[in-house]
């Protein structure tokens, strides 16, 4: 049931860009390509805001490239996160000690100020630069959590049987623990693409982000910047904040959907 609800949600959300791509033209999400300030009606289903821009376009451009800088950043947090945890899990000693140790201690750094600073110093962000720069600040919490799995599977027998055959320690962990993860990792991945989407909407919001670039983020700093809530025009904030949490709520299920399968003895216990 939380995979289809999440797979609902998310739905919805991709809906949204095949209408802005079929009942309006790209061209719509050019600087006064229409009349600013116009409320939904049958030419523009979700109005137009004040730089006259068409809503319904803006959505289905934005969506998009937000989806993108959230992949892209809660992929790379998850591979880096992912190497370095197992390579801790399973070597430990001095290896496991180096990891642990630069893990808690950039977990100590508070990541919001630090997206701040990073976005605030370059005038100019590209949305794959703003994707690695949040996994930069997002790959601890899957390191730390691949590192505690490996540290129990690397006392299976099948570990033990691969260490006998004479396969070698990144062999094991390559082609006997990652195939076992990758259920686990699905939810980490999950999760990931949820912190990367909060921490580019948080950027975007505050005016830091690919200003050059229609996102949702933007979006909403645009509509916070030119005063909409107070000039009752609803139809240009509401619609980003509506996607988002759709798209937050999708994820939440898609990700609750696949820890009940990675992790099925804490659903028997929730239950």
């Amino acid at each position: 049931m939380p995979l289809i609800i999440g797979a609902t949600f998310l739905g919805g959300v991709l809906l949204t860009v095949v209408a802005g791509h079929v009942l309006v033209s790209p061209d719509s999400t050019a600087m006064f390509s229409a009349v600013p300030n116009l409320p939904p009606d049958a030419a523009h289903p979700l109005g137009t805001q004040s730089q006259g821009r068409d809503m319904l376009a803006v959505m289905a451009a934005a969506i998009p490239a937000t989806l993108f800088v959230s992949l892209l950043g809660g992929g790379v947090a998850v591979i880096i996160g992912t190497i370095l945890g197992m390579t801790a899990g399973y070597f430990g000693g001095v290896v496991d000690g180096v990891i642990r140790t630069a893990v808690d201690v950039a977990l100590t750094i508070p990541t919001l100020a630090v997206l701040i600073l990073i976005g605030a110093s370059f005038p100019v962000v590209s949305l794959s630069a703003m994707g690695f720069i949040i996994a930069l600040t997002a790959w601890m919490g899957p390191a730390r959590v691949v590192r505690a799995q490996v540290l129990t599977l690397r006392e299976r027998e099948f570990v033990r049987i691969a260490k006998l055959s004479g396969l070698g320690g990144f062999r094991i962990i390559a082609l006997e623990l990652l195939p076992n993860l990758i259920p686990f990792l699905s939810a980490i991945f999950v999760n990931a693409v949820v912190t990367a989407t909060a921490a580019t909407i948080g950027l975007e919001v505050l005016g830091l982000g690919p200003r050059q670039t229609i996102t949702l983020g933007n979006t909403i700093f645009e509509a916070l910047y030119y005063t909409a809530m107070w000039r009752g025009m609803w139809w240009w904030w509401a619609p980003p904040v509506i996607v988002l949490v759709c798209l937050f709520q999708g994820l939440f299920f898609i990700g609750k959907a696949l820890d009940s399968i990675a992790n099925p003895r804490a659903l028997g216990a929730t239950t």
